[in-house]
């Protein structure tokens, strides 16, 4: 009786806080499996895939011969880490997914198709996610290639940075806030602090409103020419952790704590 009783009490209070009682959940992009293919970005004809809940949107066209562009995102369990170039742009840096798994995705900003997006379950908010450089401009900021510059300069002064920016939607496609990160930075005074992200990092998205129910990203970077930006504009993700939006977490505190008491009785 005492435990039920103390059990009702806490379920009171988080309805009467708005307090979220639910665990959390992860979308750690294992789903849908790629198989026996190192990486897949042919998600057009139905505008992109879902994993964990979440649609993740997606761009392809297919010029026929080998030739095809994409943008938004795509599955990739590619673990290269040491082949520089755009023949090697599936690759996370890191060499895994997050934690050693085996697949993430990968994003590919064009300011050409739409933004990439990834669309959470109704009733979800996003809380953080991981982040990590790919290869191709990790090694590209790191040493320079054809079309973009080594970061630093020859001296190892210049105040280069590749910066994402992840922005919240609600329902309605309104702003709920925005947040930077920056996957690589060389603005420091001491240049012994300038770094490029080649680790799965963690982003707290808790900033963002509660009413956030879908995420978009853009990149920016210090390095840029006559076609706009040289860094190659890629990142990549895995791990969305999400909880329930305030008023869903109330709806399910309202009915446990009625089931309570009705087992009580």
């Amino acid at each position: 009786m005492y435990q039920s009783s103390k059990f009702t009490g806490l379920l009171a209070a988080a309805v009467l806080s708005g307090a979220s009682i639910s665990l959390a959940g992860i979308i750690d992009l294992e789903t849908p499996a790629l198989g026996a293919l190192t990486h897949q970005a042919d998600y057009n004809s139905t505008l992109g895939f879902s994993s964990g809940g979440a649609f993740f949107n997606n761009t392809y066209t297919d010029f026929g011969g080998g030739s095809f562009s994409w943008s938004g995102f795509a599955l990739s369990r590619e673990t290269n880490t040491t082949t520089p170039g755009f023949g090697n742009q599936f690759s996370a840096v890191a060499g895994s997914g997050a934690g050693g798994s085996l697949q993430y995705a990968v994003s590919f900003v064009d300011d050409f198709n739409p933004t990439p997006r990834i669309t959470l379950a109704a009733g979800e908010r996003p809380v953080s996610m991981q982040i990590v450089n790919t290869t191709y401009p990790a090694l590209s900021m790191k040493n320079g290639d054809s079309f973009a510059k080594k970061f630093g300069g020859a001296t190892g002064n210049d105040p280069d940075f590749f910066k994402l920016t992840v922005n919240g939607l609600n329902t309605s496609n309104q702003s709920t806030g925005s947040l930077d990160f920056y996957l690589a930075d060389y603005r420091f005074a001491n240049n012994a602090l300038d770094y490029i992200v080649t680790t799965w990092t963690n982003v707290d998205l808790t900033s963002l409103g509660a009413s956030t129910q879908a995420l978009t990203f853009t990149l920016a970077s210090s390095d840029n020419g006559s076609f706009g930006m040289n860094t190659p504009a890629y990142f990549a993700v895995d791990n969305v952790t999400t909880v329930p939006e305030p008023s869903s977490a109330v709806l399910l505190a309202v009915g446990l704590l009625a089931f309570s008491t009705r087992r009580r009785r």
